[in-house]
């Protein structure tokens, strides 16, 4: 067992008092699957793992996509996911996310995608693993992209009219509303280019639904990113 987890000890993250608690893959969890809508399944792990993020399903006809797959998984667990379809890959939004997707990406047959400029946090070599940069089609349809802000190689996965984001753009309590940060624990917020680079990967999607880690924007997405923008860099006081 390592003595410190490096994505914990980044000063992205934090470690709690007393330090990290390790969770056994033999304590009892279970893996919930909800439809949000025709092709797009989230998952939730109950106990939670690690920040409880959310994870999602992108199923199409020629095949899913596992998006920030969950912390933790077990022989059911996979068969749930195996039944939304044949996963072609694992990817994540970033390494905050990146815990087990090689364990996912061993049990479902599938390469795991990892943004070059991230390949340095990846703790767990596999052989599945497979780089990309830019924009990447993972399926027809279905497209990664690169945005930076969080971490240098912090992605989105695009479909027409969908965005899922994990961290990339984070969905915040107010409705109508994300925000955008270095750091959300510690409260770094990104700089002026680094929001404007972010926005500019996202522009030419066509996209009205968001889906993140925490939250969902389910109508005028596309909207609610350009005016949290628009409030975010007036607090940094950075004109637009």
């Amino acid at each position: 067992m390592p003595g410190v987890c490096l994505i914990c000890a980044d000063e992205r993250q934090y470690l709690p008092p007393g330090g990290q608690r390790w969770v056994s893959r033999s304590e009892p969890r279970a893996l919930s699957v909800e439809e949000l809508e025709p092709g797009l399944h989230r998952l939730t792990v109950a106990p939670q793992v690690g920040i409880g993020q959310r994870g999602y399903v992108l199923s199409t006809p020629d095949g899913a996509v596992l998006w920030d797959a969950p912390g933790w998984l077990d022989a059911a667990a996979v068969a749930q996911v195996a039944a939304l379809g044949r996963v072609r890959a694992v990817a994540c939004s970033h390494p905050h996310f990146y815990g087990a997707m090689a364990h996912w990406a061993e049990a479902l047959d599938a390469p795991v995608l990892v943004p070059q400029e991230d390949l340095a946090w990846v703790t767990m070599p596999t052989p599945r693993l497979l780089a990309w940069s830019g924009a990447h089609e993972v399926l027809p349809g279905v497209t990664l992209v690169r945005c930076g802000g969080h971490f240098p190689g912090s992605a989105v996965l695009h479909r027409e009219g969908l965005l899922l984001t994990g961290d990339t753009v984070m969905v915040v309590p107010a409705s109508g509303w994300v925000s955008f940060m270095y750091s959300y624990p510690n409260y770094l917020p990104l700089s002026a280019a680094e929001l404007d680079a972010v926005l500019a990967a996202l522009e030419p999607l066509p996209y009205d639904r968001l889906y993140g880690g925490f939250g969902e924007v389910r109508e005028d997405a596309r909207g609610v990113v350009r005016r949290s923008a628009a409030r975010y860099r007036a607090r940094l006081g950075s004109p637009a």
